[in-house]
C-alpha cells in the first residue's frame, strides 16, 4: 500500500497494529523522517508497486496520483476533500478504468449520521434546517465536503427542494421555507465536528458527530482499502461497507 498527504502517518501508524496490511512507501511534498518505509516527492519515483492507494491529499495532488494508479492498474482510495461537481465527475471517469473509492469523510458513523439525518428531515418536516462545522485553521475547503455530503442526504430526503444558503451576512430578508443554512468555524487544532439542527416551533432537536483524533480517519480509509483492492473497476463510497 502507498500513503499519500500528512494524514499518510496516521494511516501508516494504524497499518502497524492491522493484519494482512503493509505499508511500502508514502508520497509527499518531502520526507518528514522518522518513517519506517520509503517517502517520495515525485510518483514517477515509486520503486515499489502497491495493490492499493491511499490519498489524503489535496485535489490538484488526488488527479496525479489517479493519472498514475489508472496507468499501473492500482485501486485508489480517495480520502482528499473540496472537489469541485467538475472534479467528482473526473473522478467519476476514471473509475472506469480502475476501482476507486472516494468519500467526503472517511468516518463510520457519520456515515450512520448522513442516514439518520436523511430520516428526520423527513419526520421533522416541516423545520427549519441549520448544518454547523468546525475545523482545525489550517483546513483550506469550505464547508466541508461532509457538511455538503450532510446537505445533500437531507436535500434527497425531501425531493431535492432545498436551497443551500452560504452566508447570510449580506441578506435584509427573513429566512426562506426550503433553505438549509450551512455554516463554518476554523479554529485550534479541532479534527471535525458537524452538528445537524432541525428547528420546530417551540423545540430543536441537534445531531452532532464530534471527531477527537484523526486516527478515526486513518482507520476508516484502512478499511476502504481492505475493501477496495478485490473490486473491479467502478465507484465505491463508505454506503458500499457500513
Amino acid at each position: 500500500m502507498v500513503v499519500i498527504g500528512k494524514m499518510g502517518q496516521e494511516v501508516a501508524k494504524k497499518a502497524r497494529v492491522m493484519e494482512n496490511i503493509e505499508v511500502l512507501c508514502g508520497v509527499d511534498t518531502k520526507d518528514f523522517g522518522d518513517n519506517f518505509f520509503s517517502v517520495y516527492t515525485n510518483l514517477e519515483d515509486i520503486r515499489e508497486m502497491p495493490d492499493v492507494i491511499v490519498d489524503f491529499s489535496v485535489p490538484v495532488a488526488s488527479f496525479k496520483i489517479l493519472e498514475f494508479a489508472k496507468k499501473n492498474k492500482i485501486p485508489t482510495v480517495i480520502a482528499t476533500t473540496g472537489f469541485s461537481d467538475d472534479e467528482l465527475v473526473k473522478i467519476e471517469e476514471y473509475s472506469k478504468e480502475i476501482p476507486v473509492f472516494q468519500s467526503y469523510n472517511m468516518s463510520y458513523s457519520i456515515s450512520v449520521m448522513r442516514k439518520i439525518v436523511a430520516e428526520l428531515a423527513k419526520k421533522l418536516e416541516p423545520s427549519d434546517i441549520e448544518i454547523v462545522e468546525t475545523h482545525h485553521r489550517r483546513k483550506i475547503d469550505s464547508p466541508s465536503g461532509t457538511a455538503l455530503m450532510l446537505a445533500g442526504s437531507i436535500n434527497e430526503a425531501l425531493d431535492n427542494n432545498m436551497n443551500y444558503e452560504y452566508n447570510r451576512h449580506s441578506k435584509r430578508e427573513k429566512r426562506g421555507e426550503n433553505e438549509i443554512g450551512i455554516h463554518s468555524i476554523r479554529g485550534g487544532t479541532e479534527a471535525g465536528k458537524h452538528t445537524v439542527i432541525f428547528f420546530g416551533e417551540d423545540e430543536s432537536f441537534e445531531l452532532t458527530h464530534n471527531v477527537t483524533s484523526r486516527a478515526v480517519f486513518a482507520d476508516g480509509a484502512l478499511k476502504a482499502a481492505k475493501f477496495l483492492v478485490s473490486k473491479d473497476s467502478g465507484l465505491y463510497n463508505m454506503d458500499d461497507i457500513t
